[in-house]
């Protein structure tokens, strides 16, 4: 770090109606790079465009993509200070190639143990901040990826150390990937951190189809070294016919060493399935055991009350800390009946943690936006805005405002449940499905800058209809031409998009495909 000293107190000249003082810090990986932009930014200050070159730099940000809707202006600017924070956590477009060091749920280091997480990347990147940004910029997505596979060797040695093959991918992970979590039994049990991993890497592959990010650029060794550590990990029940993960840590911290993690068992099961889904890409004959464990892992759940346990021997009404069945639903797309999905989401919520941490509301709410309850879905949003420091935006971690502050995974959780609540939007195998939906205080949903399969989409989102128009290639796409595409809404009407144009149809379910293509969205 370079800094301009800042003084203990500054004087307006008597002669002078106003004064202005400038103090600049520039922070890089080498003392040579950090001098170099600290240079950069005494010239900008000198010039006087230090200010205005970085509102140029965010506008073309805000052309580029953009959230926003009309209806509350208190839910708008949540929207609008949710991308801020997330951008400004990841690297500039233009430096998206450069080592990235992964985001913490504060952000940059800036307090103590209990304020921001030191600085570590945690669960938190992959599963709650990675999926809005990867949705509209791909090279951002693509440098969490590289940050994962810079971070191979550290993922291997954990797994030795525990006496596992394959990857094991740290739950609190900085330079090298080896645990730095300073509580073993974390280090030990919160493995689902794996599985949330392969989930960022099978959204981008299904976004992008950049097989070459895994031919070459290690995304492969990632996705395979995970499946390996599964297979290790995992004990076989000849009893049930089944395949059991013992001793872990749920999402939901209250509980330590459990057996049979209804997440931690799904997110595994759906590695598991994007390995051997690769692997067909590839021409990669996989290990049997991979199919074998996909199909036979326990996925808890009681036929009698119609819901899935936490774990084994998780008992109803017991208290839960955070979003953590409920996300069999979205993000990892397990099908279930309507009936088993509200169970699940009425159950927990009954017994949620009111100062949990701040991303959980927004997972029921695109819980209840699948069902159809768009009143219900907004009831529970609203819970998040009490973590929403004014007048700029700041999350807390609580809604008491205890935890880390600036809270980017509450803010990457509440911009998902708008992202892919209002819209629908689900990341499938051949497509981007869709089913808008919008509560009644909100007139129109505005989300600029989708980007899939190269192209880069509109999307305006009304009560009644739905108007989609595709603006030009998108960022990251390289030279290949980006795949035409068309919408498929689920009556049978086939609506091709064009470059440049517009098209407008009754707000209903359907699916943006390749135009060339004939297949179906697959269910996981």
């Amino acid at each position: 770090m370079i800094w301009t000293p800042v003084s203990t107190s500054v004087s307006l000249p008597s002669d002078q109606s106003q004064c202005s003082w400038v103090f600049l810090v520039a922070v890089a990986e080498t003392s040579e790079s950090a001098q170099s932009y600290y240079n950069t930014g005494l010239v900008l200050i000198a010039t006087g465009d230090l200010c205005p070159s970085h509102l140029r730099s965010w506008t073309e940000l805000w052309l580029g993509s953009s959230v926003e809707v009309v209806g509350p202006e208190t839910l708008n600017r949540a929207l609008i200070g949710s991308m801020f924070y997330l951008l400004s956590a990841f690297p500039s477009l233009d430096e998206s190639a450069k080592p990235f060091g992964g985001v913490s749920p504060g952000g940059l280091s800036n307090g103590g143990k209990d304020e921001d997480y030191l600085g570590h990347v945690f669960w938190d990147q992959d599963t709650w901040m990675y999926p809005g940004i990867s949705l509209f910029y791909p090279k951002l997505a693509k440098a969490v990826l590289q940050y994962r596979i810079r971070t191979i060797e550290g993922a291997h040695s954990n797994a030795q150390q525990m006496g596992y093959k394959g990857l094991k991918f740290a739950w609190e992970s900085a330079v090298t990937g080896r645990d730095v979590c300073p509580d073993d039994l974390i280090v030990q049990q919160e493995i689902h951190i794996n599985g949330d991993v392969i989930m960022a890497f099978k959204q981008y592959f299904y976004l992008t189809q950049d097989l070459e990010m895994f031919k070459v650029g290690r995304g492969s060794e990632v996705v395979w070294g995970v499946a390996d550590y599964w297979v290790s990990r995992v004990t076989w029940d000849p009893a049930n016919d089944e395949y059991h993960i013992k001793g872990v840590i749920p999402p939901d911290e209250y509980y330590t060493n459990v057996d049979n993690s209804v997440f931690t068992n799904a997110v595994a099961k759906c590695s598991l399935r994007f390995a051997l889904e690769l692997a067909s890409h590839l021409s990669h004959t996989p290990p049997p055991e991979w199919q074998d464990i996909a199909d036979k892992i326990k996925i808890p759940f009681d036929p009698e009350l119609k819901y899935h346990p936490e774990f084994d021997g998780y008992t109803q009404g017991t208290n839960v800390k955070q979003a953590d069945t409920v996300l069999l639903g979205y993000p990892l797309g397990m099908s279930t009946t309507p009936e088993v999905r509200q169970n699940d989401l009425e159950i927990y919520e009954a017994v949620t943690d009111p100062l949990g941490p701040a991303m959980t509301w927004g997972m029921f709410a695109v819980g209840w936006l699948e069902l159809g309850e768009a009143e219900k879905a907004q009831e529970l949003l609203q819970k998040c805005f009490k973590n929403i420091q004014k007048p700029f935006q700041v999350w807390s971690e609580s809604a008491d405002g205890s935890g880390c502050v600036n809270f980017l995974t509450g803010m990457g959780g509440f911009l998902q449940a708008v992202l892919f609540g209002y819209t629908g939007f689900r990341v499938q195998k051949e497509c981007l499905a869709f089913a808008p939906l919008l509560p009644q205080e909100v007139d129109a949903l505005s989300v600029k800058g989708v980007c899939y399969l190269g192209n880069k989409m509109d999307w305006l989102v009304k009560s009644t209809e739905v108007t989609v128009t595709v603006r030009k290639p998108a960022e990251g796409s390289g030279n290949k031409e980006p795949d035409a595409l068309t919408v498929v809404l689920n009556t049978g009407t086939t609506i091709p998009l064009k470059p440049g144009q517009s098209v407008t149809f009754s707000r209903q379910p359907g699916q943006i495909r390749k135009r060339i293509s004939r297949s179906y969205c697959w269910p996981l």
